[in-house]
């Protein structure tokens, strides 16, 4: 039965680990896993929760060694841990704080009595270099799903298949190479030859792991321990997340070092104007990496970045340097294979496009990846965002992560993100979010909504800037400007999570709109000040309607003219965007319109608000006033819609 080492390190005097600034030697680790493998209560299942990486570590291998089994899911609320103690009735929880509240069995990690010194960990004498071989086959973890798009799942991890995983990324990364991966698996047929080749002192420049994402999450378990252990290498045990932090765990441990990020905490990493400590390379992962930010990150921290791909079923798969272009590149032995999409036998298929199977090397059997990918031969691949991402407005395709990508683009967005509401595909880990945002059974038009953190940036402003990047069909309706995003440590936004945060705001926004709708006179004029509605001299909004608009086709052959309820539309979202209020509620009291608009032309949009509440707005194609109309704060029985058949009233000529 092939075995593979608990760690790869060629000496006991080598250092594995730095703690708070000192280092650790892999003798010292070794006593630790083994004292606390001693030490464990009984249970067949380890809910690890340290948040200290080397208690983590320790922990791991500690259960890996008594014959445990880790349960590791990215996220420790209460329904999670429920579902755990479902899962594995026997779990218990291995903790490091004093004040741990999860309710199951709870051990804490047991610390050295008297605590080793630094200094201390390094008499080895002659004492054998003695590390444990464990059996290939043996499970050391069950790593979850996110829940970023429905339940988190369990997926078993064997030793065998992460030290394949670990090793192919190492390799790539060039941590290690080829020939030192040979060297070492012929070294591990030999205990007598082991013993003998770590009597002799190894380099201590071995690169160090700076992680900003947790331990417990898929990619952080994975490049910030397994890394460490599988590779040779040392990691640090903190896991610093404010800018200033990340500076300094940088400043705390020697060059080469390698920082472990992801693209939220790397973007506030360099929205700081501080000098940055140089490292050896920056690995990043967990979502789409702008290129722009790429090569910032590259020229801020002096060294190359490299952007991981993989999925929790098949572990790390891919990689690509972001600022040199879009394509990534498998590892080898990695193969990627189109399948055609299976129909569901009822009728509603969608154009998904085909399934991208994944297989060869260390993914054990087949894998089908829920990412939309572009093939580019064997070995190289565009990646389009995720299947379950894909929505169709007014029979026009696009995804959420593309949205989310072009919002978080602008100039003044510290964070951003868009949500498809109701969408229960989504929420159910379906095949395709938001497949089809008409809903053909009502004629009602589910909208995008898109939360924002933007301090600096006004919503009219802000909606300028995304229509020069996304189609007008893909508008937000509402653009809602928040504090914060409830990210969780490796920077995702459970959909759960979102759901709830949106469902929150909606609700207020609709709050505020019936408190200003039920008020009158005086009343309404206060409502509309504290909606921080502009006055007659508020500033003018620009946008056009483009010739490929799904609208015009037909309207007119030959002569194509910009539908009125078109524009309509279009004034009606600039101005609730530009009010940060929900108009939805409201009704469409009068419109007219007075001269036709070409596809492609500039119209500018001017608005104020009456003592009443009610909104004019005029809409201008240069010299020419094209269109005007009142909102009314009286409510309609039903929201205005484009494509209702209900019309408002009108006057003047209709294009």
């Amino acid at each position: 039965m092939p075995t593979h080492p608990l760690v790869f390190h060629a000496s006991p005097r080598q250092v594995i680990a730095w703690r708070d600034g000192s280092p650790v030697t892999v003798h010292a680790f070794l006593a630790d896993v083994a004292r606390v493998a001693a030490a464990l209560p009984p249970g067949g299942h380890v809910f690890n929760v340290c948040r200290d990486r080397y208690r983590f570590a320790v922990s791991l291998c500690a259960a890996l060694v008594a014959g445990r089994i880790s349960l590791l899911p990215s996220t420790h609320t209460p329904e999670m841990v429920r579902q755990l103690a479902s899962f594995a009735p026997d779990a218990f929880c291995l903790h490091d704080t004093a004040d741990c509240t999860i309710d199951l069995p709870r051990f804490r990690y047991p610390e050295a009595t008297p605590p080793a010194l630094p200094h201390e960990t390094d008499n080895t004498g002659d004492t054998p270099f003695e590390v444990p071989q464990i059996d290939a086959a043996r499970i050391m973890a069950y790593v979850f799903t996110s829940g970023s798009t429905g339940a988190p799942v369990p997926h078993r991890k064997t030793w065998g298949f992460l030290v394949a995983n670990v090793r192919a990324a190492a390799e790539r990364l060039g941590l290690i190479d080829a020939s030192a991966q040979a060297r070492d698996e012929t070294r591990n047929e030999t205990r007598a030859e082991t013993r003998a080749e770590a009597s002799a002192d190894a380099p201590f420049n071995t690169h160090t792991l700076i992680g900003t994402v947790p331990a417990q999450h898929m990619y952080g378990f994975e490049s910030t321990v397994l890394l460490a252990l599988i590779g040779g290498l040392a990691f640090s045990n903190r896991q610093p997340f404010y800018p200033v932090d990340i500076r300094a765990e940088l400043e705390a441990v020697p060059q080469p070092r390698v920082l472990v990020t992801s693209p939220i905490h790397l973007r506030a990493l360099l929205a700081t104007e501080a000098a940055l400590p140089g490292t050896a390379l920056v690995l990043c992962a967990t979502a789409p990496l702008a290129e722009k930010l790429a090569r910032e990150a590259e020229a801020r921290l002096a060294a190359p970045l490299v952007e991981i791909y993989g999925s929790t079923e098949t572990g790390q798969i891919a990689t690509r340097r972001t600022a040199q272009g879009a394509t990534w590149a498998l590892f080898p032995h990695i193969r990627m294979e189109a399948r055609a999409a299976a129909s569901n036998g009822n009728g509603d298929d969608r154009d998904e496009g085909p399934t991208v199977w994944v297989s060869g090397g260390h993914v054990e059997e087949p894998v089908p990846m829920g990412d939309a990918l572009e093939l580019l031969g064997a070995h190289r691949f565009l990646l389009h965002g995720r299947k379950a991402d894909l929505i169709n407005i007014a029979g026009k395709r696009t995804s959420l992560s593309y949205l989310n990508h072009q919002i978080n683009a602008i100039p003044g967005v510290a964070d951003g993100v868009f949500f498809m509401p109701g969408d229960a595909a989504h929420a159910s880990g379906g095949a395709q979010a938001g497949a089809n945002a008409d809903n053909a059974g009502s004629g009602a038009v589910t909208r995008l909504v898109a939360l924002v953190v933007a301090p600096t940036l006004t919503a009219a402003g802000l909606q300028r800037a995304l229509r020069e990047r996304i189609d007008a069909a893909f508008m937000p309706r509402p653009l809602v400007f928040v504090e914060s995003l409830p990210r969780n440590e490796t920077g995702k936004l459970p959909h759960d999570v979102l759901a709830a945060l949106v469902a929150q705001h909606t609700h207020s926004a609709a709050g505020a709109a019936a408190h200003a709708n039920g008020a009158n006179g005086a009343n309404a004029a206060n409502a509309a000040k504290q909606a921080h509605a502009p006055s007659a001299s508020a500033s003018t909004l620009s946008f056009t309607v483009p010739a490929d608009h799904p609208a015009l086709p037909g309207h007119f052959p030959g002569h194509p003219v910009v539908p009125g309820v078109v524009l309509l539309d279009h004034a009606i979202d600039a101005i609730g965007a530009a009010l940060n209020r929900p108009l939805q509620a409201w009704r469409l009291s009068a419109a007219k319109f007075l001269s036709p608009v070409k596809p492609g032309e500039t119209l500018d949009l001017a608005f104020d608000a009456a003592a009443s509440g009610a909104i004019r707005f005029t809409v201008r194609a240069g010299e020419r006033d094209v269109a005007s109309g009142t909102l009314s704060t009286t409510p309609q029985p039903q929201p205005w819609a484009p494509s209702a058949a209900r019309a408002p009233s009108q006057e003047g000529p209709q294009p």
